[in-house]
This record gives C-alpha cells, structure tokens and sequence, in this order.
C-alpha cells in the first residue's frame, strides 16, 4: 500500500510540475493575463484564475499550457463543461497533460460512452495505471461484459499495493450486477482489506448482506467494525435492519456511479497520504460531478476547500447536502465553521441554532454553539449551549472531559471561578493526565494566588506531558514566579519564548521574570516586544498594553505597589 500511495502522490506532483513551466510572453496583455492566473493559482482563488486563463486563452488560443492550467482551474471549481473542451484539445494537439485525461475521462463517463472508455490505452492513454485499470474495469460493467470486467480486476490485483483496493472494487461491480452471493464472499475473504473497514465499505456490505436476507449479519458488521460507536445513518440503518427492511444497494448501483466511486477513492487515498490538496480535490470534484447524491464526496471537497481557504466554494458544497440527509448535521456545522473562517459569527450562529432547533437531539450541534458564544466572549450563552450538551451525552462519554473543559472556560472567562474550578475538576476526574486542563486549571490557581504547590504540581504534569507547548511551559514558569523562585521562572520563561516567539504574553512574562531576578534592562526590552506584538496582531491577547507601558515607565515593583499587590521577594539591581 505503501508504494502505491507514494506513487499516487508523485502523481500529483507530476501534475503541479506540467503547469510550473513558464509560458512564453506573446504581448503585454496576454503576459498581464498569465502572471495574473498563476498568482491567484497560488492563492487558490480557482474562480480568477479560470477567469484570467480564459482572457489569456483569447489571445493564444493554441497554447497547450494555458489550455491545461484554465481546466485544471475549472475542475477545481467543479466546472466540467468548460474544462471538457479544453482538455479535448489538448489531447486533440498529441500533449501529455493528466489534467487534460481526468476530464476527458470524465466526458466519458459523463456521456456513458463505456465503449470508448474501456478501448482506452491504459499504459499510453489514461491518467495513471492504477485510476484506469479500475476505470477498465468498470467501463466494461458498462457494456455488460461481466466476465471482461472480472478479468480485468483481476489483472489491476497483480499490483500488491493495489489488491485490497480493486477487490474492494471488484465486490462493488458484482453486487452492481447482482451477484450478491460473490460480492459478499469478497469481504468475508477479508480480501478487500482495510478499505472494507471504512464507513463507506461497511455500508457496502451491509447493503449486501441485506439483499442476502442477512440482517441479522448486517447489524453484527455495524457493531463490531465501529466499537458500538455509531451516528444517524448508522443507526437509521440498524432500525431498518431490526425490521426486517430489505436494504437497497446503493453504493454503486450503476456502472457511473462504481466509475464515480473510483475517483472518491482515489481522492479518500491521497487525502490520508496528506498529498496536495489541490490534486485531491480535482478527483473529488469529478466524484461529486458524476454522482451528485455523493455526499461523502461533497463533504470531502467542501473539506479540502475549506484547507485551500476557499470558504466561500466550501459552502456552496455544504449546500448541496439535503436536510434529509442523514449527513445534513454535517453539512452545516461545515457551513458554520466555513462562515466562522469568514469572520461572520453572527451567522454562523444563526446557522447553528437553526440546526439546533432541527437536530437538537445531537450533543456536538450544542457544543459547536457553545465555542462559538464562547469565542464571541457570550460567556452565559456559551455555559447554557455546553450545559445542554452534557445532558445528551451518557455518563462514560468520552466527550464528557472536553465538554466540562470547555464549559470551565466559558465559566472562568464570566468571572465565576467557583463553577470554573469544578468543571475542570470534573474533566480531570474523566481524563486526569489531559495537560490542557490541567494546565488551564492550575493557571488559574496560580493567577487567583491559591493552592500553589497543587497549581504546580498540576503544570508539571501538564509540561511532562506536552514538553513543547510553550503555553503550558510559560504556566509553569509564571507559578515559579508567583511562588518567588525567580531563578528557576527564568529557564521556564526562556524555554517558552523560544517555542512561542512571538505570543505577547509569554514575552510580558519573560519581562516580569527578568525584572525579578535584577535584569531590568533585559525586561524592558521584552516588555517592548509584547508591545510590538500586541501592535501588530490581529489576534486577541490577555496582555495589557497599558499595563506593560506603565512597567515601562516606572518599574514592575511601582506597579504592584499601585494595584496593591504582593512586592517582589527578592529585588536587584543592575
């Protein structure tokens, strides 16, 4: 598996080198048009570099590059219609290009020409040995010929790396044309491998088993493949099955939809190899285009999308989800997040609490409503939207800890550090070595002054388990401070600003901490740099600017001599 995944990836970095090359500069007009696609290309903004390709492309419309670099723009958007000429001509003018094959295969597929496609040269004519002898395989489920197929999957078997995945194939098509029996003895083979094991294999064949007038083997593969964790489709279908409901087959019911399927698991394959997200994406899309009820593959380009930073894009594909698709809880608490990327919390909330008000039986709807309040620093709404998400989940729910974590910071951000303490008590009472809380807890202590030999005892914990978070380093520096053991703060504080250089903070904390041990010219210039941090960020802080300006002018010790605090127990001078 390994390999082939390693040769996938390459394939996608083969894809990005064919349109790296410079394209020669025919006039201003048309040089101004290229450099500006490829900036946006680098940006992802897919929707102006179709739209710059295309102005260029008037100018020089037999340039096999510029042709490749507009398709590859619109399959990004999702956008075969105008990619299929393109990639036409290209193939038309005898140039290699993968991008220009995925489409055409796609027209293809699109046109159910499965005559032409399974004629196709694999080794000359198509987008990579593993994508088409899949492709093969099922363009020849197309035209009936079954045992043509057959031999076919077997034939894309012999490479090791691919096995699991083509007999995983090969059990879809024969279920596709009805040979149930077969279908299943695939997977009881184990033959399909960890690809069975997914969500998307083991709905597979539970679907077949049902039409086997196996249901009861049905619900036995939901239970022990997920741990007895499910989720609403899950459990719709265990509904079914325990009625005794024959479950159509739907995960490839056709020879589009088993060709639609190859792309999403090629498109699955290179996500978990973390490969390019643009490469990725372009298998979604031709997913998604050549099934629209694909949710699996909506979801996924909307994801991608999301890391691209195409939010907006991201959103148009979170709406193509149905709101009565069992995914459709999904779909939105995507939408809120893409929304919450564009800075609109306003209605992402709005989008929450519809989806509340929907599917207010689901726990992570009223958490999601809870961070977000949260963020908006609507500390009580945030409380009241964890509080009800605690009551839906069971007692044991490993959840449960983060959920008591996250309502503690909502409590402790409203001043209520009494309600703070004892839901951070209770997520450590769920997940006692969890460093967050554990840091968050005892920081907490150390900044009301109480209990400071458990506050350190906590960080220290908190800092064994997560060495290089220089926020939970600074923590157990700054309880070094507040318990007067300056020179040890100092190590702390040192190590913490070279993991967080540039978090204002930890280098206000740095300044105290050198203040306090005599090397005040050292903390002055520290107090400077949280100030310049603090200037520049776009981020909230908990440093006080006036504050460290106030330090600046006369001094930590005048300082807490004004708030009233406790004095430096120890103070040099230079």
């Amino acid at each position: 598996m390994r390999n082939f995944l390693t040769s996938v990836s390459a394939m996608a970095l083969g894809l990005a080198l064919t349109i790296a090359a410079p394209t020669p500069v025919m006039a201003e007009t048309l040089a101004g048009s290229y450099l500006a696609g490829r900036n946006a290309s680098t940006r992802n903004d897919f929707e102006s570099a179709a739209e710059y390709y295309a102005t260029a492309l008037k100018r020089d419309p037999a340039n096999a590059e510029l042709m490749e670099s507009a398709a590859l723009s619109y399959l990004a958007l999702g956008d075969l219609a105008k990619a299929l000429p393109l990639g036409e001509a290209i193939l038309a003018e005898g140039q290699r290009s993968q991008v220009a094959r995925m489409v055409v295969t796609a027209g293809l597929i699109d046109a159910s020409d499965f005559t032409a496609l399974a004629a196709q040269e694999i080794r000359s004519e198509g987008i990579s040995p593993w994508v088409d002898g899949l492709i093969k395989a099922w363009a020849l489920i197309g035209t009936d010929d079954v045992d043509g197929a057959m031999a076919q999957f077997e034939m894309t078997s012999e490479d090791a790396g691919m096995r699991a995945i083509v007999q995983f194939h090969k059990a879809l098509a024969l279920a596709t044309v009805g040979r149930y029996g077969d279908a299943a003895a695939v997977f009881e083979a184990d033959a399909a491998g960890s690809v069975a094991r997914t969500r998307r294999g083991v709905i597979a064949r539970v679907e077949i088993l049902s039409q086997l007038d196996r249901n009861a083997d049905a619900i036995e593969v939901i239970k022990t493949s997920f741990n007895g964790a499910t989720d609403s489709k899950l459990d719709m279908l265990v509904a079914r099955l325990d009625a005794e409901e024959r479950l159509p087959f739907t995960h490839a019911p056709t020879a589009r939809a088993g060709l639609a399927e190859v792309f999403y698991t090629f498109a699955a394959l290179l996500r978990a190899e973390e490969a390019s997200n643009y490469y990725t994406l372009l298998y979604a899309r031709i997913a998604g285009h050549l099934r629209p009820d694909h949710v699996d593959a909506l979801l996924l380009s909307a994801a991608l999308l999301e890391d691209l930073g195409q939010y907006k894009l991201a959103m148009q594909e979170y709406r193509k989800v149905g709101d009565g698709d069992p995914a459709y809880h999904v779909a939105e608490l995507g939408r809120a997040a893409a929304l919450r990327r564009l800075e609109k919390a306003d209605q992402a909330i709005e989008v929450l609490e519809q989806l509340a008000r929907s599917h207010g039986d689901l726990a992570v709807v009223h958490s999601t409503l809870g961070d977000i309040f949260r963020a908006q620093d609507e500390d009580q709404a945030a409380i009241a939207a964890y509080t009800k998400a605690l009551d839906l989940i069971e007692e044991g729910d490993v959840r449960m800890w983060f959920l008591y974590f996250s309502r503690g910071i909502a409590y402790s951000q409203d001043g209520d550090s009494v309600a703070a303490e004892a839901d951070f008590r209770a997520a450590l009472a769920i997940n006692p070595d969890q460093p967050q809380v554990l840091n968050y807890l005892g920081y907490s202590l150390v900044e009301e002054q109480r209990k400071l030999d458990e506050a350190l005892d906590m960080i220290e914990r908190a800092v064994a388990a997560s060495p290089d978070s220089g926020y939970i380093v600074d923590s157990l520096g700054w309880v070094y401070y507040r318990l007067g053991r300056y020179e040890e703060a100092v190590v702390q504080m040192e190590r913490a600003v070279e993991l967080e250089a540039v978090d204002p903070v930890v280098n206000d904390h740095l300044g105290d901490v050198f203040w306090a041990v005599g090397r005040k010219r050292e903390a002055q210039f520290q107090w400077k740099r949280a100030l310049s941090f603090i200037e520049f960020s776009t981020m909230d802080t908990e440093a006080d600017p006036d504050r460290i300006r106030r330090k600046l002018e006369v001094g930590l010790d005048v300082v807490l001599a004004e708030e009233g605090a406790e004095p430096l127990k120890v103070a040099n001078d230079d």
